[in-house]
């Protein structure tokens, strides 16, 4: 029957929040309703079903106590949430949110870096490239010249520089250096609160490890893709290698401004010392560039590196790296004033180091130690001589440049100066510059002519020569007759030169101008005489360097020995024993002839105290060149003074600025050595063209004492001149053909007509 229940059956509840008569009513399936629905007069049987069956529901309706307290808390939490829970519910939200972001974020940060790792080379084949090759150029001394290279210094170990330049470095860039693992969260979150609470780019968050990282194998482009290659390398960075290690090639290898990379070029170019031995001050202005190397670098703006030094030292004080009696000290000392470029005439021999290496040892591909034959104290006196002569007169007589090299007997350069600064300018006049040398070329012109059997007591007439269209002229334009070759080279006359050239042949002399060691092309013509091809200061000067040594080639060479780090000679120069250029009787006279020139002729201005000294002038036409050439038994030394646009000086000749220039440094050269005479001048006898009758008795006096004797007899009042003053050639009695200009075919004849008899020929019995 509908209306009976089988055994066992149970009515199940059914809940319909917010219906009906809300959370309390019961819902009775359709077959288990009581029949008649509502009538009266209900049966007995049908009132005994009801009461049982709601005996039933009553049992049932106890069983659902526990559901309805707990729906009333459900909807009781839910009312007091919209009146008094929303903070709470809305930071569970939040948290929730974030956290659920975060996951994404990083399943999408670990995307990005699985993205861009594949796009990089397999982490087997990874290497630190190798830091640009540096090459040490060294003095005589073993002092350190100058460091050529990419880098501009040598790479040092932590242990070998000054121990406040990693502190330093740590202090500002990364103070955790050595706690993180290439990644430093801590530093970037600091970054990032101090960058968004002061509205700009105030700190950076990359490690010392991030940098060196960046510097060895990416670009600086600010990329998403080249920060994650970053990270990666800088964990695989610092698996590979140790605190130490990374922290002495991120040192070895930053940009320090200016041009210097590494901690070693930056010393050495602000502070012109070793990074083995700066100081604290030094260190903090150091690490202060690493910020910004331009803009802070001292050579730009001394005031701003010195502010962020001081901001280094108040970092170092924080982490504890130093004392506040140390950071006094430091503050109290004085602010470093760095040139706009390395300073000093020794980066000129540098230079030409890095010239002439390529020949020797070809492609540089590792770090070099280059010994050179320059001494460091000589190059300062050269330097100082002339600037001194540069800054007295150089501005009221119109010139601007000069130039000095000096080498030994060997050719080994000594000295060299290039130009007036190489701050200014690193243009090297000494040996790129090629230029007039005018008068001071004749040596190579009498030399040849003593070896065809002229002596320096030849007789040769002052007077007006043509050679075919050229009639050269002597400096004063004035002729003195007739003249020994001594005289005449002592006094620069043009027209005994000229006739010289003629005698010999143009193409003599260029040959043993070549001979000697000047290389650069030589005009094989009559104008050779007065040095109108152009030659370089440093081969002109290493052609005099056989008259000082007793004949022998002098090939000038800066470098003595180029060889690795771990000491493999590469190069070693080959110079010990040169041939020889000329003959000790040729050497001879032409040291006799050229002793002249500093003592009475016309550079007396370059006499030395205590010292023999020989050389010759050199003034190029509308006085564009002024040189000075001349040696001792120690040093040949060739000084150049000029303008780099050709402009004409006031009137300076070589026996001017430079042998008063050349004067200066010789002396400050020699201070200290015992003097010693020049090759070939100490007791020898005078040595004429035509040798005296056999059995004529000698002499008695001295060659020297007679040497002079001779040229006063010849060359004073009796022999061209009249109290003192130089004579036309009409005076003299020695009256040239053709109008006063003798042929091309009769240069260097004697003359026809009047002739002064004259001591020579009472030698040689004429």
């Amino acid at each position: 029957m509908a209306g009976q229940r089988k055994s066992g059956q149970r009515i199940e509840p059914s809940f319909e929040g917010g219906r009906g008569r809300g959370d309390d009513d019961l819902h009775v399936s359709a077959g288990d309703r009581i029949g008649g629905g509502g009538k009266s007069g209900r049966s007995a049987s049908s009132s005994g079903k009801a009461s049982t069956a709601r005996s039933a529901a009553s049992k049932s309706a106890g069983d659902r106590e526990p559901v309805r307290k707990s729906a009333r808390r459900r909807g009781g939490g839910s009312r007091r949430g919209g009146s008094g829970g929303g903070l709470f519910g809305l930071v569970r939200s939040l948290f929730y949110w974030c956290f659920v972001l975060g996951i994404w974020g990083g399943i999408g940060i670990a995307g990005l870096v699985l993205y861009y790792g594949a796009r990089m080379p397999n982490a087997t084949s990874w290497t630190i490239p190798e830091r640009p090759p540096n090459v040490k150029i060294l003095a005589v001394s073993g002092d350190i010249i100058a460091n050529r290279g990419a880098t501009g210094g040598e790479a040092l170990s932590l242990e070998n520089m000054s121990p406040y330049i990693p502190q330093a470095v740590i202090a500002i860039e990364d103070r955790r250096f050595y706690s993180h693992f290439g990644v430093d969260p801590l530093g970037l979150a600091r970054a990032m609160i101090t960058n968004i609470s002061t509205g700009r780019m105030v700190q950076g968050g990359s490690t010392i490890t991030q940098q060196l990282a960046k510097n060895l194998f990416l670009s600086p482009d600010r990329t998403l893709e080249r920060k994650v290659q970053e990270v990666l390398l800088s964990v695989w960075l610092e698996q590979k290698y140790t605190k130490d290690q990374i922290l002495a090639m991120y040192l070895n290898r930053v940009f320090f401004g200016s041009n210097a990379y590494g901690v070693e070029a930056a010393s050495r170019r602000y502070f012109n010392k070793s990074a083995r031995d700066v100081n604290l001050g030094e260190a903090a202005l150091l690490a202060g560039l690493l910020k910004a190397p331009s803009r802070l670098s001292p050579a730009r703006d001394p005031q701003a590196a010195e502010a962020r030094a001081q901001v280094v030292l108040g970092t170092m004080r924080e982490e504890g790296f130093v004392t506040d009696s140390e950071i006094k000290t430091a503050m109290s000392q004085t602010p470093t004033r760095a040139k706009s470029f390395w300073s000093g005439s020794e980066h000129y021999v540098a230079d030409m180091v890095m010239d002439q290496l390529p020949a020797m040892v070809g492609d540089i591909k590792e770090d070099l130690i280059v010994d050179t034959t320059l001494d460091l104290d000589l190059e300062k006196k050269a330097e100082a001589a002339i600037a001194a002569s540069l800054g007295e007169d150089g501005a009221k007589l119109n010139a601007s440049q000069a130039a000095l090299v000096s080498i030994d007997g060997t050719g080994a350069i000594r000295a060299l100066v290039g130009g007036k600064d190489y701050a200014e300018s690193q243009f090297d006049r000494a040996s790129k510059a090629r230029r007039q040398p005018g008068s001071a070329f004749k040596p190579f012109v009498y030399a040849a002519a003593m070896e065809i059997g002229r002596t320096p007591m030849s007789v040769r007439n002052d007077a007006p020569v043509r050679i075919g269209k050229w009639t050269p002229e002597n400096y004063d334009q004035k002729y003195r007759g007739e003249v020994t070759l001594t005289r005449a080279l002592a006094d620069s006359l043009n027209t005994i030169a000229a006739q010289l050239v003629m005698e010999v042949g143009p193409q003599n002399v260029a040959k043993l101008a070549h001979r000697l060691g000047i290389e650069s092309e030589l005009q094989a013509n009559a104008s050779i005489a007065l040095g109108t091809s152009e030659v370089s200061l440093v081969e002109l000067t290493s052609a005099y360097a056989p008259f000082m040594n007793g004949g022998f080639k002098a090939t000038p060479h800066v470098i003595r020995r180029i060889s690795t780090a771990d000491g493999k000679v590469l190069y070693e120069n080959t110079y010990d024993n040169p041939p020889r250029v000329l003959d000790p009787a040729i050497v001879s006279e032409m040291n006799q002839m050229m002793v002249k020139v500093i003592t009475s002729g016309t550079g007396k201005n370059a006499r030395l105290k205590d010292w023999d000294a020989a050389g010759k002038t050199g003034t190029t036409q509308s006085f564009r060149d002024a040189l000075f050439v001349g040696y001792t038994s120690n040093l040949t030394t060739g000084i150049w003074f000029g303008n780099d646009d050709g402009k004409s000086m006031k009137k300076v000749t070589g026996g001017g600025l430079p042998a008063k220039a050349w004067n200066v440094f010789m002396t400050a050269a020699h201070e200290g050595l015992s003097p010693s005479p020049l090759f070939g001048t100490v007791g020898v006898q005078p040595v004429f063209e035509d040798q005296p009758v056999a059995g004529q008795p000698v002499p008695e006096k001295g060659g020297d004492e007679l040497f002079d004797i001779i040229s006063r007899t010849l060359d004073g009042n009796e022999a061209g001149s009249r109290d003192g003053q130089a004579v036309t050639a009409e005076q003299t009695g020695a009256v040239p053909l053709n109008d006063g200009l003798v042929p091309p075919a009769d240069v260097g004849k004697q003359q026809t007509g009047t002739r002064r008899t004259t001591l020579l020929d009472i030698l040689l019995g004429g």
